[in-house]
């Protein structure tokens, strides 16, 4: 069933929200007259007290956290945004605005909302327009939905994540990262535009030219000044054909020097790399793709000629652009059925410096079996730190970063909290060498920690959360304010 079927079929089974009872922080369907309720806004969309929507709000992709709000508003446009938070920010209630229930990335219940009222935000999808350099969607819409569109007139957004079945919205409220960012920056370095409602009920159009505060405060944000409900997407002209390269190294820094060479001179249009286990301990798998053209195939050797890679492991594929872009979403169905997708996921995504990812990493692998990963795999791959402007996202200085991701699975359940306190253990020397976590990770973090994560940009985050959201109302579920 699709995500409209299910809202649908979920919404005839739910109590609807009539009105809100102050004096026990409560919402109901048939209030009591001595409760003295206040009525909600008319809304466009539904705001339900019950139902499978609630179960769904209280969990997450990592399943470890569970904090269950009392509503959830399937909003009918972006107006029902900007009265519930008007609402809520008038009556102390918490909101949160998940991407897509029940399909976020968030590991560590980032995007729940405890006794509050979650939006759903994938009833806003609609692509409004698609020009010859942008796309201007609402935030529920899923890139894979927005590529689909896209294509036919050979265009792309220019950074894609490895899985595409998140929203546009979502991802540009963490930054959103794919083997495309070390030419054109992560998914929030390529939006020219939002309109957010922020905490106090506004709802307000920015970008580098008008409100440019809020612009910068946004993207990357965490949903710390507002939520996101439209977007402008940058596009790019993509050829419709990719020719995939893989091959493995039994060395980490010969893969990492391959990889820095090949963004250096952008022979290649996206690049990444695994950690897999081999025979006698981790092997390395690197992955680079180039675009092209059926009448104008790839020249090889050209390519491939000066790589260090082990002889004999590689191996060359082409494919339709849509079908790599699309190739993780493949996989799910499979992991659903071996019951691994609903299993708790205590991932740790996070940025190494590129002058000591190579020590960093072999040392986390060498403290790693691949039973504390599971079937995801360990990805490494380098880009450039310039590429990444979007000044609310803290990356490592120097001229490369290296995304390092230990893709967990818990299995059994029961080695979850093991798995946390190891990623702990990695995020403390991980801090040490100045790296930063992703914010999508199962990484305890206390206000302390979050003062070291931002840095020298933390009070200018602090200052953006006083201005667009002085009252903390939004996304209480990343921790980082407590009043």
């Amino acid at each position: 069933m699709n995500r409209r079927g299910f809202l649908n079929g979920a919404l005839a089974g739910a109590a609807l929200v009539t009105a809100y009872i102050p004096s026990r922080g409560a919402w109901a369907a048939k209030p009591d007259p001595k409760d003295k309720a206040i009525k909600i806004p008319s809304l466009d969309g539904q705001l339900v007290l019950a139902g499978p929507l609630l179960q769904e709000a209280a969990d997450d992709f990592g399943h470890i956290i569970s904090s269950a709000p009392v509503a959830v508003l399937i909003p009918g446009s972006i107006h029902d945004v900007r009265k519930l938070i008007q609402f809520a920010n008038k009556n102390g209630v918490k909101v949160g605005g998940m991407s897509m229930i029940g399909n976020t990335h968030s590991t560590y219940g980032q995007s729940q909302v405890a006794g509050g009222v979650v939006i759903d935000m994938s009833a806003l999808c609609e692509i409004h327009q698609i020009s010859a350099t942008e796309a201007y969607v609402d935030a529920g819409v899923r890139w894979s939905e927005l590529l689909e569109a896209t294509l036919p007139l050979g265009k792309s957004p220019p950074t894609l994540t490895d899985y595409i079945d998140l929203s546009v919205g979502g991802t540009a409220s963490v930054g959103g990262i794919g083997g495309q960012a070390f030419r054109h920056g992560l998914q929030v370095d390529n939006i020219t535009e939002l309109e957010i409602v922020t905490g106090k009920g506004k709802l307000v159009t920015c970008s580098a030219k008008k409100n440019k505060q809020l612009f910068d405060a946004a993207r990357a944000g965490l949903g710390q000044v507002g939520i996101i409900v439209r977007a402008r997407v940058r596009l790019i002209d993509v050829p419709p054909m990719v020719r995939v390269y893989t091959a493995y190294y039994d060395d980490l820094a010969a893969m990492t020097s391959d990889q820095e060479l090949v963004i250096d001179d952008g022979r290649f249009d996206y690049v990444e790399g695994f950690a897999e286990p081999g025979a006698e301990g981790w092997v390395y798998k690197i992955e680079l793709v180039k675009y092209f053209d059926p009448q104008q195939p790839p020249a090889d050797a050209a390519l491939i000629g000066d790589l260090a890679f082990t002889d004999g492991t590689l191996n060359v594929a082409d494919s339709d652009y849509f079908s790599f872009a699309n190739r993780v979403v493949a996989v799910v169905p499979i992991l659903q059925s071996f019951g691994l997708w609903d299993l708790p996921h205590p991932w740790f995504d996070m940025f190494v410096p590129g002058d000591q990812a190579v020590d960093f990493i072999e040392g986390v692998l060498a403290q790693t079996t691949p039973a504390d990963v599971g079937p995801f795999p360990i990805i490494i791959y380098p880009f450039k730190r310039a590429a990444a402007t979007a000044p609310a996202l803290p990356l490592p200085p120097g001229e490369n970063c290296y995304l390092f991701s230990l893709l967990r699975t818990a299995i059994p359940p029961a080695t979850a909290a093991g798995l946390i306190a190891k990623n702990r253990e990695i995020y403390e020397d991980l801090h040490e060498i100045g790296g930063k976590r992703y914010a999508i990770s199962s990484v305890p973090f206390a206000q302390q920690d979050w003062k070291d994560h931002f840095g020298a940009y933390w009070p200018l985050f602090v200052c953006n959360k006083l201005e667009y959201d002085p009252k903390n109302t939004l996304t209480p579920g990343q921790g980082i304010f407590s009043w």
